[in-house]
């Protein structure tokens, strides 16, 4: 049970709170649901370590487009799942090229944390990169269609700054200047 305390302590911490500061900010909804798709599409590219680079070379070259600090949370968020979907990713790039299925064994991990990597290890890892490669703008296409509404939901109920009004929602207003004679 303390376990589980402190684990929604660390969430509510990490996750939770600072999501709440980013809405309260006034985020757009579109820009925060793009950012969100983009930092969870690039945080589960199949080599540990990288996401974080591509998210910031995202954010360059996006720049008014997306909102940086949604996209490092997004990519934080999804970084246990990058892990268990490197697995799928190799299979894909596999089944793509009609590559020999890579034996997943204790002696290849062994073999790749020794450095002794061999031609297998290298193919595999460029098979997992084109599954990602290929499935990644499905993922970010489908994660950001789903994610507008949740983050319009989000920006109504916890935004303290409204949605700039539409010019033609704004009433017509006449300006009267009075000119004083000094």
């Amino acid at each position: 049970m303390i376990v589980l305390n402190k684990i929604g302590t660390w969430v509510q911490l990490k996750v939770v709170d600072p999501l709440i500061q980013i809405l309260r900010r006034g985020t757009e909804p579109d820009q925060l649901a793009l950012s969100a798709a983009v930092g969870f599409t690039l945080g589960i590219f199949p080599i540990c370590g990288v996401p974080i680079f591509l998210c910031g070379v995202a954010i360059a070259l996006l720049g008014p487009l997306c909102h940086a600090p949604s996209v490092m949370l997004a990519n934080f968020v999804i970084t246990p799942i990058e892990i268990s979907l490197i697995v799928p990713f190799l299979r894909f790039g596999e089944f793509i090229t009609g590559g020999q299925h890579f034996a997943l064994t204790p002696d290849a991990l062994k073999k790749v944390l020794t450095g002794q990597a061999s031609y297998e290890v290298l193919q595999s890892v460029l098979h997992a990169l084109l599954g990602w490669l290929i499935a990644a703008p499905f993922i970010m296409a489908i994660l950001y269609v789903v994610l507008r509404p949740c983050c319009r939901l989000l920006v109504r109920k916890f935004g303290s700054i409204p949605l700039s009004p539409k010019k033609s929602d704004l009433p017509e207003m006449e300006i009267i200047l009075k000119v004083r004679d000094v």
